[in-house]
């Protein structure tokens, strides 16, 4: 993976696609993933860090994205965002990832990881779903704050 070239494996490919972003940028198509507390769009991307693809809340307001990693929220100017007009987002919990569930990134080892979101002091922040680890993170206040309970991104 030596770039964002990498596209995740998916039955209904052409239902979306990757558009390399930078410094808040978000295409027109960009998936709509949240709120946050200054009342900003969140989005759905994804960016590299640490050798891991993850998942990230796109936050034009504040000219990045974000990551949760190793128990903090760090900010990458450099990422992609999701465009596509067939999402939706389903119920989950526990690390649980149905089949229709759109693949975001992966870790270095290779294990798959997915766009969540759940409600977190009054606002929807979306964050990684790592099934291994049975939940989903979200990136927050500068912590990476785990939740049992989410909604997970799904092709419609």
């Amino acid at each position: 993976m030596a770039g964002y070239g990498w596209i995740p494996p998916s039955s209904c490919m052409g239902t979306f696609q990757w558009v390399p972003c930078y410094a808040g940028a978000v295409p027109p198509a960009a998936v709509h993933a949240g709120m946050d507390r200054d009342g900003g769009h969140l989005f759905v991307g994804r960016a590299f860090h640490a050798g891991d693809l993850l998942p990230a809340k796109v936050a034009p307001n504040h000219g990045t994205a974000f990551v949760s990693y190793g128990g903090s929220e760090i900010s990458k100017s450099d990422y992609e965002v999701l465009c596509s007009s067939h999402t939706a987002w389903k119920y989950a919990r526990g690390g649980e990832v149905p089949p229709e569930a759109i693949r975001i990134g992966q870790t270095s080892d290779g294990e798959g990881l997915f766009m969540g979101r759940t409600m977190l002091d009054g606002t929807l922040t979306p964050g990684k779903v790592h099934p291994s680890h049975g939940c989903l993170y979200v990136p927050f206040d500068g912590e990476e704050r785990r939740f049992d309970e989410y909604e997970i991104l799904v092709l419609s």
